[in-house]
């Protein structure tokens, strides 16, 4: 009886420990790696982040999304992507000069290189792009041809910080929220906490 009883005494915290590690993995905290280039200089290539599931979604916030349900030219093995809400439903965006304009107000681009904005980010409208005459999109699309004026309810536009190597709503068109895994977060003390972690607390030029 007391071989039982030691036994239990080991098991049952073990058993209890695995059930918080999964709940907490399926209803609160999960940890990605970032695969690519598309987030440089922000994030790099193999870099860990933790994916908040029940975190509030702003403009600004970096997210991470199941690709395979969003992207119909996904490379094969890929199944997340890591890119940052430019605008929530119902935003109209446009892209001019390097400049992004969200409902007619220019946001703060400071958290990527002045190369991105200006090589990188091009000129586009959100009906520009759905013209099905865009330079970004080719092939099969999500894109409504011709209709997308503002972000449609229930969606997000998003766009990689590397916007020269970033395949992304100009491409793809817009992420659902049901494919939205979440918001993601880096340590307080990581060199890039404040480019991930708080850009959509100063998200408009002030």
């Amino acid at each position: 009886m007391g071989k039982i009883k030691g036994l239990f005494s080991w098991i049952v915290p073990i058993v209890v420990g695995l059930l918080l590690a999964c709940l907490i993995q399926a209803f609160l905290l999960v940890p990605v790696t970032v695969n690519g280039d598309s987030m440089l200089n922000n994030l790099k290539n193999g870099e860990r982040i933790w994916v908040l599931k029940l975190s509030k979604i702003h403009r600004g916030s970096v997210v991470v999304f199941d690709a395979r349900k969003e992207d119909p030219g996904i490379q094969s093995g890929e199944k997340d992507y890591v890119k940052r809400v430019i605008g929530l439903p119902g935003d109209k965006i446009q892209a001019k000069n390097g400049d992004i304009y969200v409902n007619g107000k220019q946001i703060s681009q400071k958290y990527i290189s002045f190369y991105n904005r200006t090589t990188g980010t091009g000129n586009w409208t959100l009906k520009s792009l759905s013209s099905g005459k865009s330079p970004f999109v080719s092939g099969s699309s999500h894109w409504a041809d011709g209709k997308a004026i503002k972000v449609p309810a229930g969606n997000y536009f998003v766009l990689g910080d590397n916007r020269s190597k970033s395949e992304d709503s100009r491409y793809f068109g817009f992420v659902k929220k049901e494919h939205m895994l979440g918001v993601a977060k880096v340590f307080s003390w990581s060199h890039n906490s404040k480019n991930i972690n708080s850009v959509w607390k100063n998200y408009f030029v002030k």
